[in-house]
């Protein structure tokens, strides 16, 4: 009896805890579902406030939750959410002028050019744009330089001194560590695998670094030299002898026009505005604006519709989600927007250094059935590189920004390698097969000479793929292609010059050009993935996999974390991969 007692008291325990744990859920659905439909209001005499503190993504994404429709997200803070609504304050008689205060901004320098274009169009209003930090970063400048009027405070700091990239080498880790990474690979420029077998940069790579990023910085300097009115050489000199690293130089120096504090900043957008001193200034900030505008854009209804579909984030064989590209969702998207009658034409966004080789493939097929119905037309972000580049190839025509890395058409292989590792500890992994080539490769062996050679065969008949579709995708022989690719990336500008891509210029280019080829006049804007989930999900959103990202940031620090995450993310790629050659960022 006793027993019954305690299993039924087990079971109920267990119910009940189910019970709160469902009724905390539907509690959480409803506050934040609250929150995402709460009316935005704007009142006269306001003051956007674009403060872009906040990871950027071209695609802010769309998430249905399988079991919790409640829970379901569509949020408004995407790249393109933030640009709609600066063109939108352009003509909102409520909105008096923008403010860009203390940035930090996490985008990338693409995604900060697009913003930057949106500013110098809102500029045609006759609205006011004013800027002020007390630190300016190099992007956040690049951002500001837009500006009326830009204040530093008196004690901040201004970062101008051109561009450069880092690039880690493991090769004399991997030989005290015991752990190495068998590298296969095609191309003389597909410098991804290059720090496993080198312990410095090769020329090769050097001279591809340095192409690209001179290209990016003499457009940010041509910009900003047309904003500033100072000319490009002064820049270069004001870069070169960091002569904008104080206040008082950066004021010297023309790069900005005030020294001030905050409260100062803050009282001279009262008077902008024509609000008493005494009385508070109404901001909106730029988040809260992004869903006034999505709300009001809503109300521009029209049957036509154009898709816009975003690969943003590295290519993976699966599902994909905010941030990986996947064949899954990718490519239900395109099929979805083909066989819909009111979609007639599609533009593919594009954000990505790239991948997996079969599932670019698997999406470069979709595409190819999909243009055989509508248009199909790309924007290149920040990155369309290499598994990026091939689900590009075959559009009708390709957009990139000018500071776009684009290219890198090459191909590699990496397995870890533990065999002497293991054999330092003294372990020794015996195989027993019943065929000559059964064991194609072991994490406890180093690869021999008929494994490697299966492996390169491989790799190169994906090269071989992979060139053969730029090539019918562009119009070019693939010798023609085969001569600017072996892995080397480009700029925007270098592609265009190349044949790589077809016009400068962002989405809203890529958008307006997908409407002409579909005759429309009057269009909605159509977005896609949209992202399916299970509680599983759910339970990592509410915070599991965060809490254990934020203690290993703590214990290593930012830089110890990016490293441990890199060495990572390169050990647990599996099968061919087409990927941008390394770090993405620039600093």
């Amino acid at each position: 009896m006793n027993f019954i007692k305690r299993v039924l008291s087990t079971v109920t325990g267990i119910f009940v805890f189910l019970f709160i744990c469902f009724g905390f859920l539907i509690v959480l659905g409803l506050v934040l579902g609250s929150s995402n439909e709460a009316v935005v209001t704007v009142k006269p005499n306001t003051v956007l406030d674009l403060k872009l503190d906040f990871p950027i993504r071209d695609y802010a994404g769309k998430t249905e939750f399988k079991q919790y429709a409640f829970l379901n997200e569509d949020e408004k803070n995407g790249l393109f959410n933030i640009i709609d609504a600066i063109n939108y304050a352009a003509t909102d008689s409520n909105i008096k002028g923008i403010s860009i205060d203390n940035n930090f901004i996490k985008a990338g320098i693409s995604q900060t050019k697009a913003l930057r274009d949106a500013l110098i169009k809102f500029k045609e209003s006759g609205k006011f744009i004013t800027a002020y930090a007390d630190i300016y970063t190099q992007k956040d400048y690049y951002l500001s330089s837009v500006a009326d009027t830009i204040f530093i405070n008196p004690a901040g700091l201004m970062e101008f001194k051109g561009l450069y990239s880092e690039q880690l080498y493991f090769k004399d880790f991997q030989e005290k560590s015991g752990l190495k990474m068998e590298v296969v690979r095609f191309g003389k420029y597909k410098s991804a695998v290059e720090p496993f077998l080198e312990n410095e940069m090769s020329p090769a790579n050097r001279e591809q670094v340095e192409a690209f990023l001179n290209s990016i910085w003499a457009e940010v300097k041509n910009e900003i030299s047309v904003s500033r009115g100072i000319s490009k050489d002064d820049l270069n000199n004001i870069a070169d002898s960091l002569l904008a690293r104080t206040p008082k130089l950066a004021l010297k120096s023309k790069l900005v026009d005030r020294v001030g504090y905050h409260d100062e900043y803050i009282s001279g957008l009262k008077q902008a505005v024509g609000v008493p001193e005494s009385q508070d200034l109404n901001m909106i900030s730029i988040e809260d604006y992004a869903v006034h505008t999505a709300t009001e854009l809503l109300t521009n209804y029209s049957k036509n519709k154009i898709a816009v579909l975003y690969a943003e984030g590295e290519i993976i064989y699966g599902e994909g989600d905010k941030g990986v590209v996947g064949q899954g969702s990718m490519n239900r998207s395109l099929k979805k927007a083909r066989e819909d009658d009111n979609i007639k034409a599609i533009v593919l966004r594009i954000n990505s250094p790239g991948g997996s080789a079969l599932a670019s493939e698997l999406i470069w097929r979709e595409i190819e059935l999909t243009k055989q119905v509508k248009p199909v037309i790309v924007s290149m972000g920040d990155l369309a590189a290499s598994g990026g580049y091939y689900i590009a190839c075959n559009a009708d025509k390709i957009y990139a920004e000018p500071t776009t890395i684009t290219g890198s058409i090459g191909v590699f292989g990496v397995l870890p390698n533990g065999h002497k590792l293991i054999s330092d500890l003294g372990i020794n992994a015996e195989q027993v097969a019943t065929n000559k080539n059964a064991v194609t490769y072991s994490f406890f062996e180093p690869l021999d000479d008929n494994q490697r050679a299966f492996i390169k065969e491989g790799i190169v008949d994906i090269y071989e793929l992979f060139t053969t579709r730029v090539a019918n995708g562009r119009g070019k022989l693939q010798d023609e292609i085969k001569a600017i690719a072996q892995g080397r990336v480009w700029t925007g500008i270098d592609a265009l010059a190349n044949g790589l891509v077809d016009e400068l210029g962002g989405l809203d280019k890529a958008i307006a050009y997908a409407a002409e080829q579909a005759d429309l006049n009057d269009y909605m804007l159509k977005e896609f993935p949209v992202y399916k989930k299970d509680l599983e999900k759910i339970l990592s959103d509410l915070g599991i996999a965060e809490t254990k990202e934020s203690i290993l940031k703590e214990e290593l620090g930012e830089d110890a974390y990016w490293v441990l995450q890199e060495i990572k993310s390169l050990s647990k790629k599996e099968g061919v991969q087409l990927l941008f050659p390394y770090s993405t960022e620039i600093k």
